[in-house]
């Protein structure tokens, strides 16, 4: 299995990150993209060098839309020298987030462009965050060319047309615990829809533990739940699920 959007670095794990990883070895977890982020912390550092220690870590950069605020005049020169370092495979999380809008809509928008443009300069898939912004977010994409590169709409929850729309561009879908929830039968409708090559599995640990972890500190471990409940969604085995996401995983960021 692998568990292709994680923020390890933060503060959740500093007591046990070795401890969770060998727990994620434990449940079958083979790989994990785990992000490094451009705040005005400089988060990407820890993140970084925790990636650096281990073969299981893979990593992306890029500027949230919360912190797009922070990105700065020359945060496209930074984010290019960050994106040519050690296992590095995409730009992200990127995008717009409406709902918080802890940076104003006009900054995020700005800055989401300039991320794309970077990644394809640079060749490099992109990680998409959305909340409440669906049609500026296809607008943008389709604008700034972001389907040279590929993209995957992380932690989905939006509805069918979203999913389409992506679709019809050549992305990916990635569910996390969310599919899991009791009240997220819309959502499992979507993940039905969506063909099994196209199909990715997250945690974004430490949020959003699926069921039966609920209320608990999410880890790469309980990926597992989410493939069990895509399975039974697609009603197939949980192996052709685990195969197939998998699978999309190494064609989606080139490895």
């Amino acid at each position: 299995m692998i568990d292709s959007h994680a923020h390890l670095d933060m503060e959740a794990f500093d007591l046990d990150r070795d401890e969770v990883l060998n727990r994620a070895e434990a449940a079958g977890v083979r790989k994990i993209l785990s992000l490094a982020l451009l705040d005005e912390k400089a988060s990407y550092e820890q993140a970084f060098e925790m990636v650096e220690r281990s073969e299981m870590l893979r990593t992306a950069v890029g500027c949230t839309p919360h912190d797009a605020k922070d990105f700065g005049a020359d945060g496209e020169k930074l984010l290019e020298v960050l994106a040519g370092r050690p296992k590095v495979v995409a730009i992200g999380e990127v995008g717009l987030d409406y709902h918080y809008n802890l940076s104003p809509p006009e900054t995020q928008r700005d800055v989401f462009r300039r991320q794309i443009r970077v990644a394809r300069k640079l060749s490099r898939p992109l990680i998409i965050h959305h909340r409440e912004a669906e049609a500026d977010l296809i607008a943008i994409l389709d604008e700034e060319g972001a389907s040279e590169v590929g993209c995957v709409f992380h932690s989905y929850t939006a509805g069918p047309e979203l999913a389409r729309a992506g679709l019809d561009r050549g992305f990916y879908i990635s569910f996390s615990g969310i599919l899991t929830f009791k009240n997220a039968k819309s959502l499992r409708e979507v993940a039905g829809t969506v063909p099994l090559d196209r199909l990715l599995v997250e945690t974004d640990c430490p949020y959003l533990a699926p069921v039966p972890h609920r209320g608990k500190r999410c880890e790469p471990a309980f990926v597992v739940e989410t493939a069990r409940v895509l399975a039974e969604v697609l009603g197939i085995p949980v192996q052709e699920v685990e195969e197939a996401t998998d699978e999309n995983f190494h064609r989606m960021f080139r490895l």
